[in-house]
């Protein structure tokens, strides 16, 4: 391992130190939550009952605070009664770590409790499309808009005081208006998703825009470039990698609307199997699909980034994709 100092201002890490810190950082959660799970002393506030003794209100396997358990236990001492057993325990709302691992697969094989309710992974593939819909639409209008308004002051002036007015809007508020527009079933959640999205994106695209180096359209007016042609041939290409990173971050963002998204009109997706499970008090459940939500959110990040990287090579010393794609074919020389 380097001597190099682990925390140098503005100074990049080694590979290596990389995935290290990228381990640990999900590492340090997970033995913070075993030591809670496991460790009694730490943070077991209950008491779950072995042996109700002679308190006659509890029951076995019931969960009660700790002071309350000693009250009872006291009173049944001094009345000469048999004094309950227990054992200190997390409450039931925090499961351990093992519980919600073996959680991830039985929620994905345990039929549902009720006619008509869905299995975990109908749930989350209409989420999927949900939060697919909603961005996709979103993407497909707020692009385009915010690149124009990040090239042309005048459109900018025109469009965005109204954009930025309503993206402090909170979507959800649009939810029974949705409603009444869509009806009950997956499109007003779409537009949910959209509203909570396509706002913001016209303004963060926009600001991307006009971070393009004025030189390189400069340099394009010297060599007698058209102005219908520099926003497409100069500007897009310029900002395309930030642009790219933009996408990346909103997508993130279309995420924390689904919640809101899924409770308007018929319950649906994630949401209504989060709340499903937490009704019936199968926490263990309800934590691993809200880990399955970070998982695939996670996994759609890295596979963006890993086509980013190769897609805009250039900014990072690797071969661009668009080089290895489009790139002319050398000829080999015919050998005598």
């Amino acid at each position: 391992m380097s001597r190099e100092p682990w925390f140098a201002v503005l100074h990049p890490l080694s590979g290596r130190r990389r995935v290290a810190l990228w381990l640990l950082s999900f590492a340090l959660p997970v033995l913070l939550w075993s030591a809670i799970s496991y460790v009694p002393f730490l943070w077991h506030p209950v008491m779950r009952v072995t042996d109700p003794g002679g308190v006659t209100w509890f029951t076995t396997g019931m969960l009660i605070d700790r002071h309350e358990f000693a009250r009872e236990a006291a009173k049944v001492a001094e009345t000469g009664g048999r004094a309950p057993e227990g054992y200190r325990a997390n409450p039931i709302y925090l499961p351990a770590p093992h519980q919600v691992a073996r959680a991830l697969y039985t929620a994905f094989t345990t039929k549902p409790i009720l006619r008509g309710d869905t299995w975990l992974h109908e749930s989350l593939w209409l989420s999927i499309q949900t939060i697919f819909w909603g961005f996709v639409i979103s993407s497909a209008i707020g692009v385009p808009l915010g690149i124009l308004c990040g090239a042309y002051a005048a459109l900018a002036r025109l469009t965005e005081p109204l954009v930025d007015f309503i993206r402090y809007m909170p979507a959800p508020a649009f939810g029974a208006l949705m409603v009444a527009i869509f009806g009950i079933y997956q499109q007003p959640k779409i537009a949910i998703v959209f509203i909570g999205t396509f706002f913001q994106q016209v303004l963060v695209v926009a600001n991307t825009v006009r971070k393009v180096d004025p030189a390189l359209i400069e340099a394009a007016q010297t060599l007698g470039a058209k102005r219908r042609n520099l926003v497409w041939r100069v500007i897009v290409p310029a900002s395309l990698p930030d642009l790219y990173n933009d996408l990346r971050i909103l997508l993130g963002w279309a995420w924390t609307y689904l919640i809101v998204a899924e409770v308007v009109g018929i319950s649906s997706g994630i949401t209504f199997f989060i709340n499903q499970q937490a009704k019936y008090r199968n926490f263990d459940n309800v934590y691993a699909a809200i880990l399955i939500i970070g998982f695939i959110g996670l996994l759609t990040d890295l596979i963006l980034g890993f086509i980013g990287q190769h897609l805009f090579g250039w900014r990072t010393g690797r071969t661009s994709l668009w080089r290895l794609l489009f790139a002319p074919k050398k000829i080999p020389e015919e050998t005598a």
